[in-house]
Parts: structure tokens; C-alpha cells; sequence
């Protein structure tokens, strides 16, 4: 069974929790830690030959292309992580637009590649933002990736499908990439991305992928961003929840990934797609 893994690029102070107190007009003046972060993680998946989707934000690409271009010539896929990292529910329908019009251009810029994959910030595609699904599909994004169907304080939409599927909205269509969840009871529980995937045993999440793979005969798909490999990072001035939540295990990363690629077999999104969608 083919799994997939996702890496959101965007640097450590970049996060939904840190907006209060970082504004994006200083965003320049921040100590830029995402070079050595994503060459740790494209070190990690070169050791391994596997090849893996980065959703990256356009102001990354905008001042990094270098990387961005690096990233394309592994043979990763590039795919859009919208500009500046804004959520879905802060924009108007005409603001996104153009977000992701921009971000598209930016990265196709760069790769020479067209940019078939979007994952909105924070997973901020929910019952009222899906309006930005069709949006996404009549600007040429063939698949989603921001539907996760879990309760949380931020996002989520826990009674939307857990494993890959089309959406069709108003006449346009759009494939679903449903980050992983395992059902148990009547609630659906994150387990292979980001806090998740740093703060649950490994045997759970292990377990967790078997079960998607072997009984429900779906893939998994995970995601983690470059940050969550660099436990050296500042600490900022928060909140004790979105300390943890962000600074939990920060060590654990790189074993996690390193065990997960031993044991299951990944790739894109785009080359899941092309299976699962003939």
C-alpha cells in the first residue's frame, strides 16, 4: 500500500498560534531558520529515495527559490500552501482568489512545473470556508488537502469522509487528500501529523497506519513541517497550550520519520492520486 507524505514549508515563526505577537510586516526581521530545516528533511527522504509533497507558502518562495528549485529537482512535488499563511475564514472569496492566484504563479515561476496541489493554513477548509473548493478547482488546483475530519478548537470537520474522494460542488470537482485519522467508537483521532505524530509512542502510530492500510485498505497520508526537526529553535512568548502544542518532543521528529519510511511505503500526493483516481 502506497502512503504519502506531506511537509508544509514554512519557517518557525510562521504558525497560526504565533499571529498575536508576530505580525507579518516583521515576518523580514525574524531569524530565518527554514534553509537548514529543509535540508535536514530533504536529507532524511534522499537517504531513504523517497520522494514527498511540499505545500509551501509563496512568501517562502518569493525569498527562497533557490530551495524552492532544489525541492523540484529531487523530485518532490511543489505544491501551494497559499501566500502568507492567512486562514480560509480571514479572507473574502475575491482576497483568496488572488492568494492563491499569486502563490501559483510564484511557484510555477520557479519550477516550470504546474501546481496541481493546495493545502489551506491550518487546515482551514471547513463548513464555512468550502466555498473555497471551487475557487481552488476553476483556478486549476486538481486536488485538496485542508479537510481534516477531527473537532478542534481551530479547525476540522468531523463528520467529513476520512480517506481519499472527489468533492463535486456546482459542477466542478475536486480530489480530497483527508490527512490521516483513525476511527475508534464515534470520533475520528489524528495520528500521523505534526503535534500528533510528536506526541503519540510510536507503536501508536505504527499500529495506527497498519490498520488504515491493512484493514480499511486505504492509504495514510501524513504531514509535518521543517520546524518540528529543529528543536534548537527560539521559544516564543505564548500561551502554555500552544507551547505544548508546538514545542512538544521537537527531538522525536527525525526517528519518527526515519522509522515510518523504514516500514511503509510513500509518495506524492500527485503519484497517490494517479492510482487511486484512474
Amino acid at each position: 500500500m502506497l502512503n504519502a507524505i506531506t511537509i508544509d514549508l514554512e519557517d518557525y515563526y510562521q504558525v497560526t498560534s504565533f499571529d498575536h505577537i508576530i505580525d507579518r510586516q516583521n515576518w523580514d526581521n525574524m531569524e530565518s531558520r527554514i534553509q537548514q530545516n529543509l535540508e535536514k528533511v530533504l536529507s532524511i527522504l534522499d537517504d531513504y529515495k523517497v520522494k514527498a509533497t511540499f505545500f509551501v507558502l509563496g512568501w517562502i518562495a518569493e525569498r527562497h527559490p533557490v530551495l524552492i528549485r532544489t525541492i523540484f529537482n529531487e523530485g518532490h512535488e511543489v505544491a501551494s500552501h497559499g501566500y502568507d499563511h492567512i486562514m480560509i475564514n480571514h479572507h473574502s472569496k475575491e482576497s483568496f482568489k488572488e492568494d492563491i492566484k499569486k502563490t501559483k504563479h510564484i511557484l510555477e515561476d520557479i519550477t516550470g512545473c504546474k501546481v496541481k496541489g493546495y493545502r489551506a493554513p491550518t487546515f482551514s477548509i471547513n463548513n464555512s470556508s468550502i466555498w473555497a473548493l471551487n475557487i481552488l478547482s476553476e483556478s486549476g488546483h486538481v486536488y485538496d488537502s485542508s479537510i481534516f475530519p477531527i473537532k478542534h478548537d481551530r479547525y476540522g470537520m468531523p463528520h467529513a469522509k476520512r480517506f481519499p474522494h472527489i468533492i463535486e460542488m456546482n459542477g466542478c470537482g475536486i480530489k480530497e487528500f483527508p490527512p490521516s485519522t483513525i476511527r475508534i467508537f464515534d470520533w475520528n483521532f489524528p495520528i500521523a501529523g505534526g503535534g500528533y505524530l510528536r506526541l503519540f509512542p510510536l507503536k501508536l502510530i505504527e499500529w495506527g497506519i497498519k490498520r488504515i492500510n491493512d484493514i480499511e485498505k486505504q492509504p495514510a497520508i501524513i504531514y509535518m513541517h521543517p520546524w518540528e526537526f529543529d528543536p534548537a529553535q527560539p521559544r516564543m512568548p505564548v500561551s502554555r497550550l500552544s507551547r505544548f502544542r508546538h514545542y512538544v518532543n521537537l527531538d522525536s521528529t527525525e526517528n519518527k520519520l526515519r522509522h515510518l519510511i523504514k516500514n511503509f511505503k510513500f509518495t506524492t500526493l500527485s503519484k497517490l492520486s494517479s492510482q487511486l483516481f484512474k
